[in-house]
């Protein structure tokens, strides 16, 4: 697999992503772009982005907060404090997805007509705003992303959305789901919900192991969660 670090820009703020690619494959091909959680553009973003490249797409682990800038573990507050101004500020969050997508468009490995993303977390809000947005994107996935809408108005949405989504999930209360899933209906969008009983936050990430907070892993909801995206991806760049 080939592997780079690009930097690209959001207005004057510097971003680095992840990319990565199966070099054996010729040819431009389909882009998924990995959005992170709270902690940034580490690890955990970047190894889903490899499993991306594994079945012969582009990965591309994108850049939130900018370069050289990570989260914390267990440090929820410190999170926050990089979360918060961009979930606080849509118009802001959906430029900066929007830079993201742009960042990729023009590289000769990229097929920029088959444009996908998926996000974990705050990463899935972020996925879902890139789809409020009016973006070309083909398809989005939120994996224990937020729902919750901000003060600005959609654009018309075009992206087919699916929605990895823990039932128990504390951060993510039932009538979120339903007002989502309301909106999306009254937008006229391709939209789908798949909701695993009995699992919380974070339920895709090996280390969530904090019942108190609401993050736990599940391996069951896990796996059928990587079925579900690899059909996803199938389908929309089919």
């Amino acid at each position: 697999m080939h592997t780079e670090t690009i930097e690209y820009k959001d207005g004057n703020t510097v971003l680095e992503g992840y990319l990565t690619y199966d070099e054996s494959v010729s040819g431009p091909r389909p882009v998924v772009l990995v959005a992170h959680d709270w902690t940034g553009r580490r690890d955990f973003a970047t190894s889903k982005a490899d499993e991306m490249a594994k079945l012969g797409y582009v990965g591309f682990a994108l850049d939130m907060y900018g370069k050289g800038v990570f989260g914390k573990d267990g440090d929820a507050e410190y999170n926050a404090s990089l979360m918060n101004p961009l979930a606080g500020d849509r118009s802001a969050l959906r430029a900066r997805m929007n830079a993201a997508v742009d960042a990729v468009r023009g590289l000769e490995v990229v097929d920029s007509s088959r444009i996908g993303a998926m996000g974990y977390c705050f990463g899935g809000m972020c996925v879902i705003e890139l789809a409020r947005s009016g973006s070309d994107a083909l398809g989005v996935i939120s994996i224990h992303g937020i729902f919750s809408p901000g003060d600005i108005d959609n654009e018309s949405i075009t992206s087919k959305i699916l929605c990895l989504h823990g039932q128990d999930d504390p951060m993510v209360p039932p009538e979120q789901v339903l007002d989502f899933e309301n909106e999306m209906s009254a937008a006229g969008a391709d939209w789908q919900v798949h909701a695993y009983g009995g699992t919380v936050h974070a339920f895709t990430n090996p280390a969530a192991n904090d019942p108190a907070f609401g993050t736990v892993y599940n391996p069951v909801a896990d796996r059928r969660a990587s079925r579900s995206i690899e059909n996803f991806f199938n389908e929309i760049f089919d």
